[in-house]
């Protein structure tokens, strides 16, 4: 028992005065509102990891401060300071404590979801400690075999030398452990874990019988194939019986392709695989094609897909193939890239043999996607088969922050739009819109492709960027998204952890907030879009009310 009092007390000594109070503030300011609400184990994550680059930055601090010779305050001023400072930090800490559960309401109040009576400050509080002391305890043995490490140097080079070697050594050795075992083993497990899950069959969906279905007996994709998300995609579709009895007039049935991970080893042979059953069941015989890019998981969004097959009457046909098991959220933090590769090797393989139809006879052809699927369809269609043979648009729906094509239309937007909801140009090709339907303007004439973004305010997959510990973004400045907190305020460093630790809740939240879309909002932009024929306003209003609740 006294080892350990005496471990604690030179342990209590050891700490920096500077870095503790910059630890609190910055664990105060992390209690504060941001895009959307947390749990308080999110929660008390997010305060962990803000308590440990506060403290981290105050020691920076000082050690830049002795470094640089700066003079020290006499003992008795600095005594009155600290008092003072902490003091200030003990009143705001105490009042961030007592407002936060107020701010975390107030953002769910904005999402529609109801408040929360009760909130955990006492094992929020104490998660945040376990993992800051826990991960400062790390980098305390990174920092002791980095001094032994050092001084061994020194016996043998000179003493600059030693330490940038032994620094630069350290340092590899962090990488290198932390890449390759620990992120590298976490990623397989997650893969592992979501592998298997989409081996599953939900219950009450069952192999089609119907030989226009993909994973039927006559498809050339075995039902096993599909995985989990695939085979939802395909069983959970309109039928033409309900198309027909809610049009009360003839329709057909909705065409729908999909290749799952397991079909093929290759992306080339994925797409090769999904062209020749969209041949198999006369998809290109239909008014309107879409080259849909799935989610992370291979999830494509019913209240997309059905919409578009609602709106149509059943003149459509829908193609698609997964790429990856994983969530779209860990997917965009380890590879987005995946998402691209597979969009272009498929948009590729379909527009080359609908080029080679007559012009008269083939479908309408249009990309879309959502999320991480956004990333990959935004960025499928090239110049070459823009000029040669031209689609007729696509429809995107949160396209994520890696995204290189979306970020450049908004920052050439017109300069009276905000960042959340631009204007580009005369809106000829592109158009953004939000909850509440933007892309109709008297004063804007679409061209002869149309291309629509749809994006909400308060979507952390949208408005996170790397740069946002050093420059508050221009979503956050003037005007607001109605789903937007007024509270939330911009902080160096730590607004970053926020909206970095939303991005896991984006979809934990009602549909029409965030990165949770509202049928409604794909209706707006598949009109735009596709010019539905024959669409009346009673029937987009029926429409409209038949997916009022997706």
């Amino acid at each position: 028992m006294k080892k350990i009092k005496r471990w604690l007390k030179n342990y209590n000594n050891s700490l920096s005065y500077v870095g503790l109070i910059v630890a609190v503030t910055f664990f105060s300011i992390s209690l504060s509102p941001s895009l959307l609400p947390r749990p308080y184990i999110l929660q008390g994550v997010l305060s962990g990891f803000s308590l440990l680059v506060g403290y981290s930055l105050g020691v920076a601090c000082t050690y830049l401060w002795h470094y640089l010779e700066l003079p020290e305050f006499k003992k008795q001023i600095k005594t009155t300071l600290q008092y003072i400072i902490s003091a200030l930090s003990i009143l705001i800490f105490i009042y961030t404590i007592y407002a936060s559960n107020n701010w975390q309401n107030e953002l769910r109040i904005l999402m529609g979801q109801a408040p929360n009576e009760e909130f955990l400050y006492i094992q929020m509080i104490a998660i945040a400690l376990l993992l800051a002391f826990s991960l400062l305890f790390i980098a305390r043995l990174f920092k002791k075999s980095f001094n032994n490490l050092r001084f061994t140097l020194h016996k043998l080079i000179p003493r600059r030398i030693a330490n940038v070697l032994g620094l630069s050594l350290i340092a590899f050795i962090v990488f290198t452990f932390t890449n390759n075992f620990i992120i590298s083993k976490i990623v397989t497990t997650f893969d592992e874990i979501y592998s298997i899950a989409d081996e599953n069959t939900d219950s009450g969906i069952k192999k089609p019988t119907n030989s226009l279905y993909t994973g039927s007996n006559s498809s050339l994709i075995q039902w096993k194939n599909l995985g989990r998300t695939g085979q939802n995609f395909i069983a959970n579709g309109p039928t033409q019986a309900e198309l027909t009895a809610f049009f009360s007039q003839k329709t057909l049935s909705p065409l729908r392709v999909y290749v799952g991970l397991r079909s093929r080893e290759s992306a080339e042979q994925r797409a090769q695989l999904a062209l020749q059953e969209l041949i198999r069941i006369k998809g290109f015989s239909r008014s309107k094609l879409i080259v849909a890019t799935p989610t992370g998981t291979g999830w494509l969004d019913p209240s997309a897909m059905n919409t578009f097959e609602y709106l149509h009457q059943g003149d459509t046909a829908i193609v698609s193939m997964q790429y990856s098991y994983l969530p779209s959220w860990l997917t965009l933090l380890v590879d987005p890239s995946g998402a691209k590769r597979s969009a272009l090797v498929l948009y590729n393989t379909i527009h080359r043999y609908w080029s080679s139809l007559p012009k008269e006879s083939r479908p309408d052809l249009y990309v879309f996607g959502l999320s991480l699927g956004a990333l990959g369809a935004e960025t499928s269609i090239n110049l070459t088969t823009i000029i040669n043979n031209p689609i007729q648009g696509g429809l995107f729906a949160g396209a994520p922050f890696p995204s290189t094509v979306s970020p450049q239309l908004i920052k050439q937007r017109n300069p009276s739009s905000p960042q959340w909801l631009p204007t580009i140009q005369d809106g000829s090709l592109v158009r953004f819109t939000a909850q509440e339907n933007q892309l109709n303007n008297e004063n804007w004439h679409w061209g002869p492709m149309r291309f629509v973004y749809i994006q909400y305010a308060s979507d952390p997959m949208v408005f996170f960027s790397l740069d946002l510990y050093r420059k508050e973004p221009d979503w956050m400045k003037g005007e607001r998204g109605h789903d937007v907190s007024p509270d939330f305020n911009w902080y160096p460093i730590i607004t970053f952890l926020q909206v970095l630790f939303d991005l896991p809740m984006a979809d934990k939240v009602p549909r029409g907030s965030s990165h949770r879309y509202s049928a409604s909002s794909y209706i707006d932009g598949w009109v735009e879009v596709t010019q539905p024929k024959g669409l009346t306003k009673e029937k987009l209003k029926s429409i409209k009310h038949h997916f009022s609740d997706q």
